[in-house]
């Protein structure tokens, strides 16, 4: 299995929540919350089933309680690496 970049959570943002972000941007700035980027808990839920599908691999309950995308990253990452 290979890791999610913040370019392809970018996209899953944009595809699954509606919101434009740049992945330079989610670099810069990886602590800011979901909530300031326009992502709200139905949007995140969506990013989390866009990743299930694509990686037929169930996401922990936590990844819908992420409050920022290093966090989020940072939980399905190691999902993604425990299930390799």
């Amino acid at each position: 299995m290979s890791k999610i970049t913040v370019e392809e959570l970018a996209a899953l943002m944009k595809k699954a929540a509606g919101v434009t972000v740049s992945p330079q941007q989610l670099n810069d700035k990886p602590d800011t919350g979901f909530d300031v980027l326009g992502v709200d808990s139905l949007g995140l839920l969506g990013i989390v089933g866009e990743l299930e599908n694509e990686h037929g691999t169930p996401m922990p309950v936590d990844a819908e309680r992420c409050k920022t995308p290093q966090q989020f990253l940072n939980l399905v990452n190691n999902t993604l690496m425990a299930g390799a």
